[in-house]
This record gives C-alpha cells, structure tokens and sequence, in this order.
C-alpha cells in the first residue's frame, strides 16, 4: 500500500507539473485559465492543505507530550536517561543548524524573477496568522512562551506556546506516578493514534491535492520552478549527508569510542531497512538486533536508547523541517529576520522530538511551521511530490542517529543491566 501511494504521489507530481506547464504555455494569464484554477484546482489544494493543519496541534500536543514522557524517565534510569536526552537535544541541534546553515548559504528557493516572485505571493492563498507571541524578541519572545491560557493558545494557533505546554504535559506525566496519570497517558495514546489514522486517510489524498496545487503554481509560472525544486532537493540530500558521515562519524569516534568504519559496516542492515520502509517504527527490530549482534552494545542500554530514539531523536526529520521552510520562504520572497530563523530552529528541535516516526509524518510539522512564520503553504505541494525519495533518506539518517546515540551512551556503561532495569528486558 505504502509503495502504491509513493507511485500514485509521483503520478501526481507528474501530471501536476505537465498539465500545468501545458496550460500556462497554451493560455497562460487567461481568463478561463484563472477561473479553471479559482474554481477547480486551488480549492481542492486548499482543501488538503487545511486538512493538514486541522490534525496539527493534536498531533503536537499527543506526540510530544509522549515523546518527552518516554525521555524524562530518568529518575529510574539515572545516567544512561540523562546521557540520552543530552546527546538528542545536542545532535538534534546540530543537525538544525547544517541544513539552515546550507539553506542560507546556497538559496535554492532563490533566482525567481521579481515580477514572477510578485506574482506568485499576490496570487497565493494566505496562510495562517502567525501567533503574537512568535512576533516578539529578547525577553518578551521567552515570556510569552509560557502560554497564560492553553486553550487561547490553542485557538490563536500559537505553536510554540503549545508546544511549551506540552514539554510541561510530559514532564508532569513523568513526575505523577498515579493511576489516574497512566490512564491520562493511555487517553493521549489513544489520541496520537486516532489522529495518526486520520492522517493517514489525510496522506491517501496527497496525489489530487499534489497534482493540484503544483498545476495552480505551474500554470500561472510556467517551468520556472522546477530549477528552485531541482535546487531543494540536493541541498536536502547534500545537508544529510554531511550529517551522517561527518557528525555521526565525529560523535561515534569521539565520545563513543568506536570506529566509523566499524559502526558503519556494522549497521548495514538497520540503515538499508529504513530506506526501504521510510519508518523509524517499522525499523526498530532490526536496528535492536544489529546493536547487540554486529555493534556488541549492552541490551539494556540499546534497547532503552533504541526505542526512544525511534520517536524522540529524529535528526533527519529536524534538518529536513528546517531546510524545508526556509527554502520555502525563499521561494515565495519571504524574509525571515534572524529572530525567526532562530524561531523555525527552535520549533524543528522539539519536531525532531515529537514528530511520528511513520512515513510522511513530518509533513503536519512543516505545514503548522510555515503558518507560524507567514509562508504561503502552497508550496507544500511541490515538497510532497518529492518527499518519499527524502522521506527514505532522513528516516535513514534517523536511525543511523539513534545507533549512534546508543554507541555514545553505552561507553563507559556495564556490560548487564543493574537489577531495577530488569524489567526492560
């Protein structure tokens, strides 16, 4: 089913792209033109995109307060607890900062002309207002994290106060050993996976909702932008890259104490397995199996690292995410000041905590992201045309990072679980 919906999505970006070149050179700028696109094309785009953004904030609200739920158990795993959300926040970061970095040093979204750059932001359709709170600096940028009123806050779209709340909602999870705060913890379980199931029925559409939003941009710019997308994607591929064979290979020598060449060879299996599935989940049994058999980590603790990693330590989900948007607001003209590219960092960080680790399931992130910082979403279509290709990628960037975070937090580790971690096993 997977592989059917990545061939009808590339069917989609296909025809989008033909049909939409074909009409803007037939009877490009035309009255009929516009109103076929006005009518027809543009509301079934925007109809799909809205889906996205409706599923949003429960899905932020859901997966990170779990995600952080699983990593804040560090009163009963001591070190080994602390070791790893240390390592996720610090790689996630660096990871956040290659592709921004590259973003804005090779602009793959720019060399549009002006009258085109012009014509496509008048023509977009508007994206969502972004929150107050998004708009401050200094000081009042961190006061106005704290959300005052959470469902305000949830009613204003206002992203990071969510997201501020939902750390909170996790840590409390953590620290309330109760049944009821188990059975809160079931209730947003239940929650994540309904929401994940509308999202999947959400994905099923992404062909007819590719296919029209790039006709309604190619139809009114011609083949213009093939050269920005063409541009996105190798500098998508370059920034992972440079992430897996430079920082992974830096922090498995330098703080885990093992050989790249060896972990590399060693990890084979995990990393041709999620290229194949695109999903961090569906990769987890083999990634548990290569860390005991080929990298020889103790279970207790890559089974620990493992398993929180598969949801909580997404680095190729945080870099892509970050590329994306600037890339994004690149292409439609939209200068963000280096209070919001520190904003989208930011925001990518705690997505590389709390996005699924399914296919596509990073798409919901960069729709609410764009919305935040005042980018048309439109283009969302052009990114989901490509997106499988470096969906299999990231997520191979994802679970190669979680093996190498189990390398780094085994050093120095016992080679048998202490007798309270028992119950891991």
């Amino acid at each position: 089913m997977r592989e059917d919906l990545s061939v009808r999505m590339l069917i989609g970006l296909a025809a989008g792209i033909v049909l939409g070149i074909t009409a803007h050179l037939l009877a490009g700028g035309s009255s009929a033109l516009e109103a076929f696109i006005a009518n027809v094309t543009a509301p079934i785009g925007q109809i799909f995109l809205r889906l996205l953004f409706m599923l949003v904030l429960p899905l932020v609200v859901s997966s990170l307060a779990l995600g952080v739920a699983g990593i804040g158990d560090v009163r009963s795993l001591g070190r080994i607890g602390i070791k790893t959300l240390v390592y996720t926040v610090a790689v996630s970061t660096i990871a956040v900062l290659v592709g921004v970095g590259l973003v804005n040093a090779l602009r793959p979204g720019a060399g549009m002309t002006p009258e085109l750059r012009a014509r496509l932001t008048a023509q977009a359709a508007s994206a969502p207002a972004a929150a107050p709170a998004q708009q401050a600096e200094g000081i009042d940028f961190l006061v106005q994290l704290v959300p005052a009123n959470v469902v305000k806050a949830l009613a204003d779209q206002d992203v990071l106060a969510v997201m501020v709340f939902a750390l909170f909602l996790g840590v409390g999870l953590t620290l309330t050993r109760t049944e009821a705060a188990r059975s809160f913890e079931r209730a947003l379980e239940g929650l994540y996976d309904v929401v994940m199931r509308l999202l999947a029925i959400v994905i099923r559409m992404a062909p007819l909702g590719v296919a029209c939003l790039l006709f309604t941009t190619t139809a009114r710019l011609g083949y213009e932008i093939l050269w920005q997308l063409g541009a996105y994607v190798g500098v998508v591929l370059l920034a992972l890259g440079i992430q897996q064979f430079v920082v992974y290979s830096i922090s498995v020598s330098w703080l885990g104490g093992m050989s790249p060449v060896r972990f590399f060879r060693g990890i084979r299996a995990a990393m041709l397995t999620a290229f194949s599935t695109a999903s961090s989940n569906a990769t987890l049994p083999t990634s548990l199996l290569v860390a005991e058999r080929e990298l020889g980590l103790p279970s207790h603790v890559s089974r620990f690292v493992l398993t929180i990693g598969s949801t909580a330590n997404q680095n190729g989900t945080a870099l892509f995410e970050g590329v994306t948007v600037l890339f994004l607001a690149q292409f439609y003209g939209v200068e963000l000041s280096l209070a919001q590219q520190v904003t989208v960092a930011f925001i990518c960080i705690l997505g590389g905590i709390g996005t699924a680790g399914v296919p596509a399931g990073s798409i919901p992130v960069v729709a609410m992201i764009l919305g935040t910082v005042g980018v048309p979403p439109d283009g969302i279509g052009m990114i989901l045309g490509v997106d499988r290709l470096l969906d299999m990628c990231r997520t191979t960037l994802n679970v190669t990072g979680d093996l190498a975070a189990a390398v780094v937090v085994s050093r120095g580790e016992p080679t048998t679980p202490a007798p309270e971690m028992g119950e891991l096993t």
